[in-house]
């Protein structure tokens, strides 16, 4: 897959910003991919809320395999039993048909979040019910690869923050924001090298 455009710019620029950065930078190959998939995006997204990569990765091959492929259709189609069956919660299970129902009746349009903002798009995910904030996040990092969103609420984002900097676990409120200013305008990078830093295998949505 084709590497963002701004990706080799991100890494020069970070990697003079922060000394730990540009060590985490050197230590990892590949970058940020996409399946340019805008419901398999989110379905996956949906799937990775609040539990480990390992789990959700799990869950999402069980799905993938019973639906035959992720597509509205398909998910539409499905029981809620059968979407369970796969490990989904009864909640998730809620958020999966309505996404799909959405989709199929054209509510939702993944095309508009080109003219939007980060905060805007933001907003607009968020009107498909069990989209939250991180779940958008993810969809405008893996799906859209915009280059300066920093997931505060991420799991692994805040772990490698600690990990690498010796921060408190939690990182406090004034702590992130130093981070933020310190990588943006290229968050989006500076985000994926941290998770590498704590889990080797790149994270796919």
């Amino acid at each position: 897959m084709i590497e963002p455009a701004y990706w080799n710019q991100a890494k020069k620029y970070l990697s003079k910003k922060d000394k730990k950065l540009n060590e985490i930078i050197n230590s990892f190959d590949g970058h940020l991919k996409s399946k340019k998939n805008p419901f398999y995006s989110l379905c996956k997204s949906i799937i990775g809320q609040q539990i480990s990569v390992q789990s959700a990765e799990s869950v999402w091959k069980r799905l993938s395999k019973k639906s035959k492929r992720i597509t509205p259709i398909n998910i539409n189609n499905l029981k809620k039993d059968e979407i369970r069956s796969c490990g989904v919660t009864r909640q998730k299970t809620e958020y999966l048909k309505l996404l799909s129902q959405n989709f199929l009746n054209k509510n939702f349009s993944p095309s508009k979040l080109k003219a939007l903002n980060d905060e805007e798009a933001i907003l607009y995910l968020c009107e498909n019910k069990g989209i939250g904030k991180w779940t958008a996040e993810m969809y405008l990092i893996f799906n859209q690869n915009r280059q300066n969103i920093f997931p505060i609420q991420d799991i692994g984002l805040l772990k490698a923050i600690s990990k690498n900097y010796n921060t408190d676990y939690p990182p406090d409120s004034k702590s992130l924001e130093r981070f933020k200013a310190r990588w943006s305008p290229y968050c989006t990078v500076a985000t994926w090298y941290m998770w590498r830093s704590v889990d080797p295998v790149p994270v796919e949505y």
